[in-house]
């Protein structure tokens, strides 16, 4: 008897349709084959199954049994097969009635050997697929149906064994459509984290404040000890709270890496730190089979990068591209995905090898040419994308005794959230979100500025030998000021300030 089940496999973050396709009473040896590229994770299958079926109570193919996975040009992977493979079984066998139900739902789920369910990679994407294909809904291990319930208009339940599933299936059980009842957990949203704890550091923490205003990416530079690290963890607390359209985009990302969030759901943005030993494939995506690496997982929020000259050159060169079109696409012989990465990018660094170049505290014992060799590991083409370049100076035992506590995080991201509402406003109706996703032409619409502010322009940008790259950014910049002074034309004041936060080019021509 042939059974046939909808299921869906993973590329990249999207999820596209896959049938699993039974056929049970063959002639020949009793065994099971495997067909339809399967990787060795889904031919490991047919031995959990199996233990899963006994286990629950159920008799196991006496006959030869033929599994197809279509199309057979898409290469399967991971344990998600599971679930619809012993349900196909079940049907094949005369052991599951309710054909309509398997073809009405996306079915996806790992077995353990008791036949229990485990969560799997992609449950958001399931989900998404089943509303796109016009489908009743998705059945899913628990832990996975919760993300999925995140998408409205289909429905979604969540199993907890083979059995259970086999139950529903054939209306013998009533079981709870999760869509729709996601709540999210508030005290889950705050950190501990807050810039009120920052003493000091007024320039750096204007600089982290325009930066999240316009979403646009970030340097510090200073020795150690000077407090990057701390005003870099703090970055999301002073975020605006995530649209539910781009908290989708963030845990489909998560889901398909492997992330899967728990009973609570916190609405946040990603912070990712990934340490600069990370490989190339690790920081921008790829494997056999691509899939998100920490640039995509860091979309929709900060990806924080300390030390970073110390970051494999190769490394820092491929960023170039996903942080100028936010997206990066990724092609292997198992196939090419493109993947969302528009992050904030917050990047720290020492001013030279030893760290303490223009300190008061400690003598630099670094040579000009080490100074120089240093800070070349970083591009002039990578540095021309990072928007702010702030200085942030150590401060002395009696700077920190006598300074007062800083303003604290809620503060600023209440006027954070009201220059995102002006932007919000200006693009509406359009793809870009914030001042940093502006166009060359959304450019000269936003950021016209008057004939001396542009003749001031230029002579920065020949003194300091800006590319054009840098002079869109500094405009940017300078919008972004703009909003938070609440004026709807860029002023002097704020063009100066955006100049003034390019320390690297000032350093580099002086």
């Amino acid at each position: 008897m042939l059974a046939i089940v909808s299921s869906a496999a993973l590329q990249g973050i999207q999820a596209v349709p896959v049938l699993v396709e039974v056929n049970s009473g063959e002639s020949g040896d009793p065994r099971l084959v495997l067909v339809g590229l399967p990787d060795a994770a889904v031919k490991e299958s047919d031995d959990r199954v199996f233990s899963a079926l006994a286990n629950s109570g159920f008799r196991k193919p006496q006959t030869r049994t033929t599994i197809n996975l279509a199309p057979g040009d898409l290469r399967k992977e991971g344990p998600m097969y599971d679930l619809p493979i012993a349900l196909g079984i079940l049907a094949a066998t005369n052991q599951l009635s309710g054909e309509q139900r398997l073809k009405d739902f996306l079915i996806g789920g790992e077995l353990s050997l008791s036949g229990a369910t485990r969560p799997i990679r992609g449950g958001l994407a399931f989900a998404l697929l089943a509303k796109a294909t016009e489908k009743r809904g998705v059945i899913l291990p628990l832990a996975s149906a919760r993300e999925a319930a995140l998408v409205e208009g289909i429905e979604v339940y969540g199993v907890e064994s083979l059995s259970q599933a086999r139950r529903f299936i054939e209306g013998e059980l009533e079981l709870s459509n999760l869509s729709g009842k996601t709540v999210f957990d508030p005290q889950l949203q705050d950190s501990d984290l807050d810039f009120a704890e920052v003493k000091g550091q007024a320039t750096v923490k204007r600089a982290i404040e325009i930066a999240v205003s316009g979403a646009h990416n970030i340097l510090l530079l200073g020795p150690p000890g000077s407090g990057k690290s701390m005003i870099a963890k703090r970055v999301p607390s002073v975020m605006p709270e995530p649209s539910l359209e781009e908290f989708l985009e963030i845990l489909q990302i998560e889901s398909a890496a492997g992330i899967t969030r728990t009973k609570q759901i916190a609405k946040h943005r990603p912070f990712r730190a990934p340490h600069h030993t990370i490989s190339d494939v690790g920081l921008i995506g790829g494997g056999s089979v691509p899939g998100p690496g920490e640039i995509s997982l860091a979309h929709n929020g900060v990806l924080f990068m300390d030390e970073f000259p110390e970051f494999k050159r190769s490394a820092l060169e491929v960023m170039r591209q996903p942080l100028e079109d936010a997206q990066v696409t990724i092609s292997r012989s198992a196939g090419k995905v493109t993947l969302p990465c528009n992050f904030m990018l917050v990047a720290a660094m020492n001013p030279c090898p030893c760290g303490y170049l223009g300190s008061q505290q400690k003598e630099c014992i670094c040579s000009p040419h080490q100074v120089q060799k240093y800070r070349q590991r970083i591009s002039g083409p990578l540095l021309d994308r990072i928007d702010l370049h702030v200085e942030a100076p150590a401060l002395s035992i009696g700077q920190l005794r006598q300074a007062k506590p800083g303003e604290s995080s809620q503060a600023i991201r209440e006027r954070v959230e009201k220059a995102r509402k002006v932007q919000r406003s200006r693009f509406k109706n359009t793809a870009i979100r914030s001042n940093a996703d502006m166009g060359h032409k959304s450019i000269q619409e936003h950021c016209a500025i008057a004939s001396e502010l542009g003749d001031l322009l230029q002579q920065a940008m020949e003194r300091l030998s800006l590319s054009a790259r840098a002079y869109d950014r500094i405009l940017k910049v300078s919008r972004t000021i703009a909003d938070l002074a609440d004026s709807e034309e860029i002023q002097m004041p704020h063009l100066m300030e955006a100049i003034q936060f390019r320390s690297l080019d000032r350093m580099a021509s002086s």
